[in-house]
């Protein structure tokens, strides 16, 4: 293999139109999620809304937005509002995607979309009905890395995809009454950290045919740890971890016939990516130029949907709503065969 690592496209973060944002519940993710739009892009970022109002004016006056809302329906209703970026718990953002829809309004909803695949068809469905832009914020899916590995897959270079590996597993503090360990906040590992490694290998190797799934459960009831087996056409497989028991390797191997990629931890923000042969020999290595470190990167998926808006799509054309709803859709069987 004399092959190079391809350099990444679209890495113009200020290159697309520029819409006004409104942010949905003002948690940590939406913090950064905020200071990584402002540092890094044009968008604008214009309105807040959460259930407290001194909470969404301390937020706005922090990131110098203009309008604050103490309710989530008078931000969807804000006409200087474009789109909709959603942060609240994952057991929410359901009925928050489809608040915002009804209002008109695009929609980025954090990961996982939904707390099932049916519940991400009501998202699609509704946004489908309504002709407005809805995806899930699966950042990892728009970091330059990971064009790198899709330029990779597309020209063939690792010959026939027969693996992916790829693992992420945390160290939790059990608290009956957080969002991570209680039933009624959509707890547990497989939808706060395994939604990555089951999307991940539905990037590289698309919907399985089969899945195999075993792990643990907490006193809640939640999994809090699992291992997935996911078979596909042609008989390649994806051989996936996630936990909130212990601090895990999170890091992806993607085998074929002719080579390997190897994705260094933290496999979904890693600036790493590398190039083996088929003896296993390092053929290459691409590092990330751009210095964005860690949450940083966020931004890119702000920048991809206002480039989708502008070019007039309705859905990301690098991860459908059908995929999201796939992902899901083996999410919820791993989730059925843990009990």
């Amino acid at each position: 293999m004399t092959a190079t690592l391809p350099s990444p496209r679209h890495t113009d973060l200020h290159d697309a139109p520029v819409l006004r944002w409104g942010v949905l519940a003002p948690g940590v993710i939406a913090h950064d999620w905020v200071d990584s739009v402002a540092r890094h892009t044009s968008q604008r970022i214009v309105a807040v809304g959460s259930r407290s109002l001194e909470r969404a004016q301390a937020f706005a006056d922090k990131h110098g937005a203009a309008h604050a809302y103490g309710s989530y329906a008078k931000l969807v209703q804000d006409a200087e509002v474009d789109v909709i970026y959603i942060a609240s718990p994952h057991s929410e953002h359901e009925s928050h995607a489809l608040l915002a829809i009804a209002a008109g309004k695009h929609v980025l909803v954090e990961k996982p979309i939904a707390t099932s695949a049916a519940g991400a068809q009501r998202i699609a469905d509704a946004a489908r009905a309504a002709g407005v832009f809805a995806m899930e914020a699966m950042w990892t899916r728009y970091r330059p890395q990971s064009d790198v590995v899709r330029q990779v897959l597309e020209a063939g270079t690792l010959g026939d995809i027969r693996l992916v590996t790829a693992d992420f597993g945390g160290l939790a503090p059990v608290d009956p009454t957080s969002r991570l360990w209680d039933p009624a906040l959509a707890g547990g590992a497989l939808l706060d950290l395994g939604v990555y490694p089951v999307s991940w290998a539905s990037f590289v190797l698309g919907s399985p045919t089969g899945v195999l799934a075993s792990g643990d459960l907490a006193p809640t009831g939640v999994d809090r740890q699992a291992a997935m087996i996911l078979t596909h056409d042609g008989g390649a497989q994806a051989v996936l971890t996630t936990g909130l028991t212990a601090r895990t390797p999170e890091a992806s191997v993607i085998a074929g016939s002719e080579g390997r990629l190897e994705i260094p931890s933290p496999f979904w923000f890693a600036d790493d990516v590398r190039l083996f042969d088929g003896t296993g020999d390092l053929v290459d290595t691409w590092h990330d130029p751009f210095g964005r470190v860690a949450r940083e990167s966020l931004c890119c998926e702000a920048v991809a949907l206002a480039r989708y808006v502008g070019e007039g799509r309705t859905e990301s054309p690098l991860h459908s709503l059908d995929e999201t709803i796939a992902v899901m859709a083996t999410l919820d069987e791993a989730r059925r065969q843990l009990g």
